[in-house]
């Protein structure tokens, strides 16, 4: 019931969509003391209310850009992917991707500091290529989360350095539940619980090319990758 004439400061004064919050936020410019949250009411968001394209919003640790769903988890579902390119200290939290038709649910490239909390990400009956698939970025948390649904791979990494992938429910994919190549390093995988994919539960490294690996990292598939206390199962 909002409109995307209001000033978005309170639920009395909501936006209509997600995609004027997020043009509220100034592009290809560093946050440094101000930051935005976007707190999303209850209720499913169609492909007319999100961004076609999350680009260019560049947060910072004092000044985060912040996805929420405001009545906590299980109350907001996205009806379309999130596909993002250069985005900074950006965070998704407490909400459900679920795109229809289905298909990838979350796509970043050349993010910083990218944080997936409590969130449910689904390609739906193996449809997606990849649930989620992160592209040349750094310092990548997926954590406390349900991904599932490609006929690929539900968790991709290709030149992600940094981060980690614990607390998660990875499942449900035709080729890898999850993996991390093209030089991707220093990622700690704990306590995930990994199940029903088709060639595998998890592999560090993969034949991926030196056309999208990330200088210095150049040498092996995968570096100093930490694989802990995880379940894996068929």
């Amino acid at each position: 019931s909002g409109s995307d004439s209001n000033s978005g400061n309170s639920a009395s004064q909501a936006l209509r969509s997600v995609r004027a919050a997020w043009n509220r936020i100034p592009a290809r410019q560093l946050l440094q003391t101000q930051g935005y949250k976007i707190l999303l009411q209850p209720g499913e968001y169609g492909e007319e209310l999100l961004p076609n394209y999350w680009e260019d919003r560049w947060g910072s640790f004092a000044a985060p850009i912040i996805l929420q769903a405001a009545a906590g988890r299980g109350s907001v579902v996205f009806r379309r992917d999130i596909n993002a390119y250069d985005c900074r200290y950006l965070y998704l939290i407490d909400f459900e991707i679920t795109p229809q038709p289905a298909g990838d649910a979350l796509h970043c490239e050349k993010c910083e500091h990218l944080l997936i909390r409590g969130m449910s990400l689904s390609g739906g009956a193996r449809v997606a290529q990849e649930t989620i698939k992160i592209n040349q970025s750094q310092h990548v948390y997926i954590e406390d989360s349900n991904i599932r649904g490609a006929y690929d791979n539900a968790i991709d990494f290709v030149a992600v350095q940094y981060g980690h992938i614990v607390r998660n429910t990875i499942e449900d994919a035709g080729d890898w539940c999850a993996y991390v190549k093209g030089g991707s390093a220093y990622i700690r995988l704990e306590g995930n619980k990994i199940s029903n994919c088709g060639t595998g539960g998890f592999t560090a490294g993969q034949g991926a090319g030196f056309e999208f690996t990330t200088p210095p990292w150049i040498h092996y598939e995968a570096y100093d990758i930490k694989f802990i206390n995880n379940v894996v199962t068929n």
